[in-house]
């Protein structure tokens, strides 16, 4: 028996509901922080330590500093979300109009200009496979890696059709104190923290 493509978009709907209304039921009773993939819910169960912090700060007010006062390198609330993907991710900082950020409810993910994570030292994986993914499957433009373990990162743009779903074509990796470009802007990589247990 196939599964016609209106009844498979019902079932992610209805699987992707019941995952965000049991996140929901949880309200803070779990530490850490919940995002929903393809895959199922991820949960990273460490709350983001100094160094994290630090990288996420310095890099938002990098961006602040050269990017027109319309956009904002934005670092809180609420998650971008998708629900004809069944994704709903929280990037560290996101590149977004403010006219954009107006309203109710999740972030439309084709509103974001870039997606940008610092790499937690619990779940590597998470920032760079599973979001290199699902940014590119919510047609996130471009995706910045921030990889406090190694002094290092990469940018991610160019997304292309393949057999797997779109993936991102382009991918230009940096160490850190070199200068990076995301999108139009260049920020300095200098004085970013490392991870001490790396």
């Amino acid at each position: 028996m196939s599964i016609a493509p209106d009844d498979a978009q019902r079932e992610t709907h209805h699987l992707y509901r019941t995952m965000r209304e049991f996140l929901s039921s949880m309200d803070d009773a779990l530490p850490g922080k919940f995002e929903i993939t393809k895959e199922g819910i991820v949960h990273d169960m460490m709350s983001p330590g100094r160094p994290h912090e630090l990288t996420v700060l310095r890099v938002r007010k990098r961006l602040e500093k050269v990017m027109p006062d319309e956009l904002a390198a934005h670092t809180g609330e609420p998650d971008v979300e998708d629900l004809s993907e069944g994704i709903m991710r929280h990037p560290d900082v996101m590149v977004i109009a403010e006219t954009d950020m107006e309203g109710d409810g999740g972030f439309d993910p084709r509103t974001v200009i870039a997606a940008i994570e610092v790499v937690s030292r619990s779940n590597p994986d998470n920032d760079w496979v599973g979001k290199t993914r699902d940014y590119a499957l919510l047609g996130i433009p471009i995706y910045v890696i921030f990889d406090p373990r190694t002094g290092s990162g990469a940018v991610m743009s160019d997304i292309h059709t393949t057999p797997s779903g779109p993936r991102y074509a382009t991918r230009k990796d940096f160490e850190y104190g070199e200068d990076v470009t995301i999108g139009e802007w260049t920020i300095p990589t200098t004085d970013l923290p490392r991870y001490t247990d790396a």
